[in-house]
């Protein structure tokens, strides 16, 4: 191998970083309690949905123009696709080239947790049965607001509006944290900022809309988050040993084997 490749494979680890669950599960996990119990619980949600409709002059005023509709909604769930595809062209090509191949596992992880990620708040949609703000009389719809807790009578047309699906078409590269993590771990805060910044965006432009309450907005962070989580654990089963157990050989000896 050239120096000069030698060089630059050598920028990256590819010996995955334990994960502990601590700050990486119960911590999250914590903070999501505390935000359900004042959106949810304590009507944070309509606290904030109220004032962004009358910020709006009592009307989703921006529901159709070109920033929040076509430039956000439907630009940047282009862009969050055309991403993912190129990572799947990535992953393709380790199979191609042989200087590839540490690349394999760690790309195969990327396209996993965000397909699972994103696929996941998309069928969770057809089950939780929730209403947008906009159908909601509160806020010029027809229906009575319920929240995710409060039963909802029969003979009301269903909900499609929780988890936020547009939100996690950003929220999902979040695992972008765990690929670094899995690759250079001194980006990882990098790949937590992209996924965080992407999804918040996402998610305040639709409720700019009228589309989501900001709950349905951090369930979806929760979720991808989580799912991100349980992929890198699935992907780098090694990452789950503690150091010194019994036939635990060390991650980087592991990494050498394809995906």
């Amino acid at each position: 191998m050239p120096l000069s490749s030698r060089k630059e494979t050598a920028r990256f680890s590819f010996s995955p970083t334990p994960v502990p669950l601590g700050p990486h599960l119960g911590v999250p996990l914590a903070l999501f309690a505390l935000a359900v119990c004042w959106l949810v619980l304590l009507h944070g949600d309509l606290w904030v949905a109220d004032r962004l409709y009358a910020w709006e002059g009592h009307a989703w005023a921006l529901r159709h123009v070109f920033a929040t509709q076509e430039l956000i909604h439907v630009g940047g769930k282009r862009l969050s696709l055309l991403a993912w595809l190129a990572v799947a062209a990535l992953y393709a090509a380790t199979w191609r080239l042989p200087r590839l191949r540490e690349w394999r596992r760690p790309l195969l992880y990327l396209l996993v947790a965000v397909a699972l990620g994103t696929g996941l708040v998309s069928a969770l949609k057809h089950f939780t049965d929730m209403d947008c703000p906009w159908d909601i009389d509160r806020y010029g719809g027809l229906r009575p607001y319920f929240n995710l807790f409060t039963p909802r009578p029969h003979g009301l047309p269903r909900g499609m509006c929780f988890p936020a699906g547009h939100a996690s078409a950003g929220y999902a590269w979040v695992a972008l944290y765990f690929f670094f993590l899995a690759t250079r771990p001194a980006w990882r805060w990098r790949g937590l900022a992209i996924g965080l910044a992407t999804g918040a965006v996402f998610g305040i432009s639709q409720q700019l809309r009228g589309a989501h309450f900001l709950s349905h907005d951090i369930f979806a962070m929760i979720l991808c988050w989580g799912v991100a989580l349980g992929s890198y654990y699935m992907l780098y089963p090694a990452v789950r040993r503690a150091p010194g157990e019994t036939g635990a050989r060390p991650l980087a000896s592991r990494q050498g084997a394809p995906a």
